[in-house]
């Protein structure tokens, strides 16, 4: 689903331990120590810029077709912003997006994504899913909660290179989609024995790794949301394939 991003990046800071003494030799070392951690920070702060350079090569113009869905032109801004989504997904993953192979799936990727979210908007609109402005601007709320003042949030948002009207617009597509998904997709009930079998899987992993696992009442909603979600992702799929059978798209890039 389109979101507005706000990426935070951190970086692998060193702890350097410095020896305690107040002689010449030892405040030599921490000075050592100091222009070490400084040309450490460089080198990281440049390996992200470069990263973050690589990866906004992979965009492509915002006035570009992208796709076509049902008549429905899907554009380079709409893609450039799936596209940093799915980046940080691989990333998070630990699989390197601009690596040939990276790159193609996290494109393949994102294309997928629109046209399937492009499939369930236009079938939320056939049947007259609405979004009120007072759930617009509940969510907008939610996302000013992020910053601590208006004036950081017109930043961030200037920053991320859209404006308030597509913002607004977004956050419409997004809730007509989770209202549409959650009653004309449901994930169905999850079962006490679905939540022990995944609990049972999850304590054999901390097994392995020489830890404990706590009781499952202690990780039972985290483990029922898990299941909720997967459950979700692969009815949305099943529902976008026959949504594919019957739709006409085309695919510009």
């Amino acid at each position: 689903m389109k979101k507005m991003l706000f990426t935070l990046v951190t970086g692998l800071m060193a702890v350097i331990l410095v020896a305690c003494g107040a002689n010449g030799e030892n405040t030599e070392a921490t000075n050592d120590n100091k222009t070490a951690e400084t040309d450490q920070q460089k080198e990281q702060q440049n390996q992200m810029a470069e990263m973050q350079k690589k990866l906004e090569e992979q965009q492509i113009d915002e006035n570009k077709t992208v796709a076509i869905v049902n008549d429905k032109e899907i554009l380079g801004s709409d893609y450039n912003t799936g596209l940093a989504s799915v980046q940080g997904q691989l990333q998070l993953m630990g699989q390197d997006p601009t690596s040939k192979e990276g790159a193609e799936q996290a494109k393949n990727q994102t294309i997928d994504s629109l046209v399937v979210q492009t499939l369930l908007l236009q079938e939320a609109d056939k049947k007259s899913y609405k979004v009120s402005e007072e759930e617009i601007n509940k969510q907008l709320d939610e996302i000013k909660k992020q910053f601590k003042t208006e004036k950081e949030f017109e930043a961030a948002l200037k920053q991320s290179g859209i404006d308030m009207k597509t913002l607004e617009t977004q956050i419409a597509d997004d809730v007509k989609l989770r209202q549409y998904v959650e009653k004309e997709v449901p994930a169905g009930k999850i079962t006490d024995e679905e939540i022990q079998r995944m609990y049972e899987q999850y304590a054999e992993q901390a097994k392995s790794a020489g830890q404990e696992a706590p009781k499952l009442e202690e990780v039972k909603p985290q483990i029922e949301q898990s299941l909720h979600q997967q459950k979700q992702q692969e009815k949305i799929a099943q529902h976008a394939e026959e949504l594919k059978k019957n739709a006409t798209i085309d695919i510009m890039i």
